[in-house]
């Protein structure tokens, strides 16, 4: 966990007078650096635009920041879970701050976009800070106005990658009222978010993941351990398509599992940090489908119970518009459908049918 003093002392940099901040920012325009103050006269960026952006880039920012996205919540999901067809990951988002904060290094500095000529809000974060540079897209009129309102967050937050994290809260909430599990197996950990949600439910008794990042591993074991030492955690650190080659596993868990649950990867368009993640075992979209999606698929055929649910939450995407029939195509080979429906995601850029920040929950049953 990263501490409010300690998150603010990574960036903190004492402040400087506006004329200093003149003479020392840069502007990096993709790649190509020039002088603040010479960038700012070929755009007509006018001196009071330049003030209130000098004025924004303080400790403020950071505070407010931390204690926005980063200052953990009370762990005690306390609202009632959300309804059955009204799923909203933007819901109580206060329960996402522990995620942040456990994993914040992996999250803003080592996860990047898949899309072209998008950065990570580590890397600008760490550019206006430390270096004095300031990306061309912060100078654009849109932001320009919106720092002139007092809302830089709001440019960061618009223009900037962050990886996406799925709400402990609707994860919490969709055991209670739609998958109602006891025994959870989740094939990736989404940062630790799954395990979180899934030990707030009174009806679990055992959660078992696995993922291939080792720190996100390590901590959501950790954190598990010390918040629900009364409830079965067993982490693996390995990917999903091999596991069944992990005798133990293997062994200990065929049919054995209530529900199984997990948004995975939308191929390319969050790339994550390592060496074993499945877009860098697997360099086409049909042997990742094959080798990593088929497998993954009989992964949890075969340690799903008869009568059991496994569920994903997915979308299609700019660039990739058949990722849901594909995924759902496989899936039709082993299981059942029997439900599909939308969750509201304000924070992701995905597209579904023309309705853009929608994802779908597809949930299948285990006939046989």
């Amino acid at each position: 966990m990263i501490s409010e003093k300690a998150f603010v002392n990574k960036y903190h940099r004492p402040k400087e007078t506006f004329s200093q901040f003149l003479k020392s920012y840069k502007v990096n325009m993709r790649g190509q650096i020039s002088s603040l103050s010479s960038y700012a006269k070929r755009k007509n960026i006018s001196t009071q635009q330049l003030k209130q952006l000098h004025e924004s880039i303080s400790d403020d920012y950071l505070l407010s920041f931390y204690n926005t996205s980063l200052k953990p919540h009370s762990l005690k999901i306390e609202p009632s879970p959300m309804k059955n067809k009204a799923y909203n990951n933007n819901s109580n988002v206060q329960y996402k701050n522990i995620i942040r904060n456990m994993h914040f290094e992996q999250l803003v500095y080592k996860t990047q976009p898949g899309l072209p000529n998008l950065r990570n809000y580590g890397s600008i974060l760490h550019d206006i800070y430390k270096n004095k540079t300031i990306d061309y897209k912060i100078l654009t009129p849109s932001a320009l106005h919106y720092i002139e309102l007092g809302r830089i967050g709001s440019v960061y937050s618009s223009y900037y990658f962050r990886a996406s994290i799925l709400n402990p809260y609707l994860v919490y909430s969709l055991n209670e009222t739609l998958l109602k599990g006891s025994k959870i197996f989740t094939p990736t950990l989404g940062w630790g978010s799954y395990c979180y949600g899934f030990l707030e439910s009174s009806k679990v008794s055992e959660y078992v993941g696995t993922d291939v990042i080792p720190s996100v591993c390590k901590k959501t074991q950790q954190f598990a351990n010390k918040f629900y030492p009364s409830k079965n955690t067993s982490i693996y650190c390995m990917p999903s398509e091999d596991l069944h080659t992990l005798p133990e596993f293997h062994k200990k868990y065929v049919g054995y599992f209530d529900v199984v649950f997990f948004s995975p990867p939308y191929y390319e368009l969050e790339k994550y940090d390592g060496s074993k993640q499945s877009i860098n075992k697997y360099k086409t979209y049909d042997s990742w489908l094959q080798k990593y999606w088929t497998e993954t698929i009989k992964l949890c055929h075969r340690v799903l119970k008869k009568g059991g649910k496994i569920c994903y939450i997915v979308s299609n995407y700019e660039g990739n518009e058949n990722l849901v029939d594909d995924l759902n195509r496989v899936s039709l080979k082993y299981f059942k459908l029997i439900s599909n429906q939308p969750m509201y995601n304000k924070t992701v850029n995905v597209n579904n049918n023309n309705n853009r920040n929608e994802e779908r929950i597809i949930t299948f049953s285990k006939m046989k």
